[in-house]
């Protein structure tokens, strides 16, 4: 019999029940449309070394059956209504103790619902994270799992050795895996991150860092090419020397190959030739959404998300470089200076960024009464996932040496790089302005920073309007603790309120 059913044959169905399958496991497929499984099974048999650990079901009654008890079923198909009906057709065909393990990218009170629904049944549930796209699901994921801790029991085996993995020494990614071939050894990229929902709320602040990340990144490039005037070339080969530093990532790496890459049909590069329109499915949305939901301030986040929202107005713009008025831009004097400038600017925005990731998982935990590990979320990102960074370790470390650390901004190894950053970060973001680029992520982690670092900011005037328009009351600086409303049309008398 199968030790474990996939349900959903689309590009991450497929790639997890090789993986499955590479690793030892008899795996069991369905897919709504048969013809699906079908196909994929016939192309299994010509390429993959592990098709025989492989079979496919017609019928869900059949598929179920076949897979040893207490059961493990993934499911792969699209969130929202798609997962609910899903489930409802699986409930008939299930036993009290099997265990239902949702990787798709569903929203965290969906699976708060789901988990409570199924467990009324005496049902099990996970609502798991997965992320690394097509090729970590392949050959090795990064897997956030939120449930009970029996769920997490029944398939934490199995999670951990189809994870991605890092060197326990280094925690860099160990590389390698092939078809038939998968990585041994190494510390999985896999956890229980927390109860019901947390799975899948830690993958949607994944999600919302990934936004923020690739933005900064967009916008050095972008500094780099027209204020520095470096070739496609050049900047590849600037990527690539940094992703030996600090800046190392799996997002560094791929954007010095996307730099040199030929356009295939034709003279140049293919980079020069792609629209500069930046679609999105959803997720940084979220974590922006629930950002505002908790009052966390998280506005690089935001304006990560916002910018690829502005990115989708090309015709609006196209429209508005003609018609409103900008500045030229020009060149800096010293080129390799300019690029160690935008490195440090880079590197300091990048820490802002992880920092409101991080805040944003303070806040839910405390709003949905979960507990999360921050050190062990650090870690299991350090492989697999599209966020994978050396800096990572630096994060676990800070964690793992005060769990209660209020902001990554106040660990001692980020406090060092932003008092060294900070001035070229300052000069970047105003260089920038005054040659009328926008650089919305970069400057929005910048002001964060300042006004995080504030001792006192101006929002005294903002509680001083309120006041005066609303009665909203105001807190003296020589009267802790107590509220206060001013006579603001006569102008004489203050009041107690409470």
């Amino acid at each position: 019999m199968a030790e474990i059913g996939v349900l959903g044959l689309g590009v991450m169905g497929r790639n997890l029940s090789l993986n499955l399958a590479d690793h030892g496991y008899r795996t069991a497929l369905y897919n709504r449309h048969y013809h699906v499984t079908e196909a994929f099974l016939r192309r299994c048999r010509e390429q993959e070394p592990s098709w025989r650990r492989l079979q496919g079901f017609r019928e869900m009654e059949d598929f179920v059956d076949a897979i040893e008890r207490p059961r493990r079923i993934v499911l792969l198909v699209k969130a929202g209504e798609a997962t609910d009906l899903t489930i409802e057709n699986l409930l008939p065909f299930l036993d009290p103790g099997d265990v239902v393990i949702d990787c798709g990218n569903a929203h965290w009170l969906d699976t708060i619902r789901r988990e409570r629904e199924l467990r009324r049944r005496e049902l099990l549930f996970i609502g798991c994270g997965i992320s690394g796209g097509e090729s970590g699901a392949r050959f090795g994921p990064s897997l956030m799992a939120g449930g009970s801790r029996e769920a997490w029991e029944r398939i934490e085996a199995i999670w951990r050795d189809i994870a991605a993995k890092v060197d326990p020494e280094t925690g860099e990614p160990i590389e390698g895996a092939a078809p038939g071939r998968p990585v041994s050894g190494g510390e999985p990229c896999a956890a229980l991150v927390g109860e019901n929902g947390a799975g899948h709320y830690v993958k949607t602040v994944h999600n919302g860092i990934e936004y923020i990340d690739m933005q900064l990144i967009a916008e050095s490039y972008w500094l780099l090419k027209h204020l520095g005037g470096f070739s496609n070339p050049e900047l590849a080969e600037i990527y690539s020397r940094w992703n030996e530093g600090e800046l190392a990532s799996y997002l560094i790496a791929i954007t010095a190959r996307i730099l040199s890459q030929p356009d295939p049909r034709g003279d140049g590069y293919l980079i020069d030739r792609i629209l500069d329109r930046a679609g999105q499915k959803g997720t940084g949305k979220w974590a922006a959404d629930s950002a505002l939901a908790l009052g966390v301030p998280a506005n690089a986040l935001a304006e990560a998300v916002f910018a690829r929202y502005l990115s989708s107005r090309k015709d609006e713009r196209l429209q508005a470089s003609r018609r409103l008025a900008s500045v030229p831009v020009g060149r800096v004097d010293d080129p390799p200076g300019w690029s160690e400038q935008v490195r440090h600017a880079l590197y300091c925005a990048k820490i802002c960024a992880y920092a409101q990731g991080f805040q944003l998982l303070r806040a839910a935990q405390q709003e949905y009464g979960w507990r999360f590990d921050f050190a062990a979320i650090a870690r299991i990102w350090r492989g697999g996932c599209i966020i994978r960074a050396r800096f990572l370790n630096l994060i676990a470390s800070a964690y793992q040496r005060k769990p209660d650390l209020a902001n990554l901004l106040l660990a001692d190894d980020f406090q060092s790089a932003l008092h060294q950053g900070h001035p070229a970060w300052r000069q970047t973001v105003a260089t920038a302005v005054l040659n009328g680029m926008a650089v919305p992520a970069m400057s929005a982690a910048l002001a964060y920073y300042d006004g995080y670092r504030s001792e006192r900011l101006p929002a005294n005037l903002i509680q001083a309007q309120r006041d005066f328009f609303g009665a909203h009351t105001y807190e003296r600086t020589d009267q802790p603790g107590r509220r206060f409303h001013f006579d603001w049309v006569g102008g004489k008398r203050e009041t107690v309120v409470e």
